[in-house]
């Protein structure tokens, strides 16, 4: 199948920060059984900024992560943040149980990023955070996408740094990690493979891919196999696998498409009408059957139901949040 785009890109330079404390990336625990239709989600802010008096100088409100009903938009809780953490940070993610989340916070130093997993009761009440070791050390504030193993016990994220991107592994007990990086590849989407040992890569610049966890070395693009080679416009965004692992779910514009793992045609499965959006691209979740997809505009979670291609949108509940015009990252 190739690789993304290989042929274009200079070597990964010898990096001393690239992370290797992980000595296996892959995931390799049953995954968490799936649940569905959700039953809750999670949305995660970024903290309310506020120029009080037309002064320069933004005074930062925090704002917690809040689990909601995901049939009403009701509000059901606020996260409890980890000690040190001071607000939530735009990301959240799910294992395929829609019980278990990473969320990531700030401690409210610049460039000071942390990880922590949640675990809610049958009711959506969130239990103790769980922090992730060492999470914050040398990660940037930039963080575009975030994504869970199915089991529940690692994640990845990108991160960009100078001279390019590195797609970061974590072990949640441990901290410890893995790292490949590209100078070129820019990253707007990862998921993971239900068997734990591959991620999918959504590149704007490059298409789609899958990351074998297994190679070695940390050239991201060397590890990388491309499935759908995507250029231009519109760019594709969010990415996720299908519960058996064959194909790759991800958008492209407003659309919804499929495409096989091994490549193929692929096929579109919805259309998606984004009011007052100026958008060119969607993020979307994906739950744990493959069957339920939510984005979120404005306030409000809309949800797709990609066997019949019924549509729905409800407001996400009051609670403690930002006003009207901010948008959540959210997860089920």
């Amino acid at each position: 199948m190739g690789e993304l785009a290989r042929s274009s890109l200079a070597p990964a330079p010898s990096r001393p920060d690239l992370a290797s404390s992980l000595a296996v990336a892959m995931a390799t625990a049953a995954p968490l059984a799936a649940s569905g239709p959700p039953r809750f989600f999670v949305s995660a802010w970024t903290p309310i900024a506020r120029f009080p008096e037309r002064s320069k100088t933004a005074i930062l409100t925090p704002v917690p992560p809040s689990v909601h009903d995901a049939g009403t938009g009701r509000f059901i809780a606020a996260v409890p943040l980890p000690p040190g953490v001071e607000s939530s940070w735009k990301l959240a993610a799910a294992a395929p149980d829609n019980r278990t989340f990473l969320l990531s916070g700030t401690s409210g130093r610049e460039g000071d990023v942390r990880f922590f997993r949640v675990r809610l009761d049958e009711e959506g009440r969130p239990g103790t955070p769980e922090p992730v070791p060492e999470s914050g050390q040398g990660v940037s504030g930039g963080l575009p996408v975030l994504a869970m193993s199915h089991d529940g016990t690692r994640f990845a994220f990108a991160d960009m740094v100078a001279g390019g991107t590195i797609v970061r592994v974590v072990e949640i007990a441990t901290g410890a990690r893995r790292d490949w990086f590209s100078g070129d590849m820019r990253v707007s989407g990862l998921s993971w493979a239900p068997d734990g040992r591959r991620i999918a890569v959504a590149a704007p610049n490059r298409g789609l891919g899958v990351l074998d966890l297994a190679a070695p070395g940390s050239d991201l693009v060397a590890a990388t196999r491309l499935v759908r080679p995507m250029r231009g416009l519109p760019p594709v965004e969010s990415v996720a696998y299908t519960p058996d692992g064959g194909s790759l779910v991800y958008s492209v514009g407003h659309d919804i498409e499929r495409v096989p793992v091994d490549g193929g045609d692929a096929v579109v499965l919805a259309r998606l009408s984004l009011p007052k959006s100026t958008s060119l691209t969607v993020r979307f979740a994906l739950d744990g059957t493959g069957r339920h997809l939510l984005h979120t505009h404005d306030r409000r979670l809309h949800r797709v139901d990609l066997r019949d291609g019924s549509t729905g949108s409800v407001p996400i509940g009051t609670g403690d949040l930002p006003p009207s015009g901010q948008t959540p990252d959210a997860a089920w």
